[in-house]
């Protein structure tokens, strides 16, 4: 690997670190020597790249650094191509539209010699064998929901017929291969439960903002799914 391209790779490895990184595991993502990991990043540092930590403590990009935005690889092209290829496939109409727009701006960014990896890609994403059911809700005004932390109420009819009627704080929507789930703390069972957006019907987007940062919200169901593997496990 040309030196430019592994101190290119030794940011990128570094802006999707959530915690200080050992130099030891850059090393063995660039399959390089440490010392050579120590001797780049010195010379990032000397170029006013904003990289902060040291030998034996782990390394940290500071946030607000940026590169320019479209320097990928073939691989990175080929991920992004499989990507919006699923999002196309599996995606409510508006990330799927989205999908190609992402596509169509790389196509537009990347150099002539690269743009065969996105005309052409070497894997492809086959489409679902059969129909999906239809959502009961609008997917795309839901992810608005999420991400601005409110209530979501509707009628839901379970796997055994029963129907109810849930108020519920959703946390965020899982996209599988034959349905949608939305992932919640429901308001009527005091915990977190998962609901079939095909099973949804009368929906209301509520102004109520539930009382916890979508953030924490997130992290308090990762918790949560976290222990029901563990009690599988025993």
């Amino acid at each position: 690997m040309r030196r430019a391209d592994r101190l290119f790779q030794i940011i990128q490895i570094l802006r999707r670190a959530r915690a200080p990184l050992a130099g030891e595991a850059i090393a063995a993502e660039l399959e390089c020597s440490l010392r050579t990991v120590y001797r780049d990043i010195a010379a990032l540092i000397g170029q006013r790249v904003p990289i902060r930590g040291e030998a034996g403590m782990g390394y940290v990009l500071d946030g607000g650094y940026d590169m320019p935005p479209l320097m990928l690889t073939p691989d990175e092209i080929e991920a992004a191509v499989l990507g919006a290829q699923w999002v196309g496939h599996q995606g409510d109409p508006a990330l799927a539209r989205a999908a190609r727009d992402l596509l169509a701006k790389i196509e537009a960014a990347i150099p002539e010699k690269l743009r065969p990896y996105l005309a052409e890609p070497a894997a492809l994403v086959s489409p679902p064998w059969s129909e999906r059911p239809a959502d009961g809700l609008d997917l795309a005004a839901l992810r608005v929901q999420i991400r601005l932390g409110r209530k979501l109420a509707f009628a839901y009819t379970d796997a055994k017929g029963a129907a109810s009627r849930r108020v519920v704080w959703p946390v965020t929507l899982g996209f599988m291969d034959t349905v949608r789930i939305i992932a919640a703390w429901c308001e009527l069972r005091g915990d977190f439960r998962h609901f079939r957006a095909d099973r949804i019907a009368e929906p209301e987007f509520l102004d109520d903002r539930y009382p916890e940062r979508p953030a924490a919200l997130r992290a308090q169901w990762r918790r949560h799914l976290a222990d029901q593997r563990a009690k599988r496990a025993e």
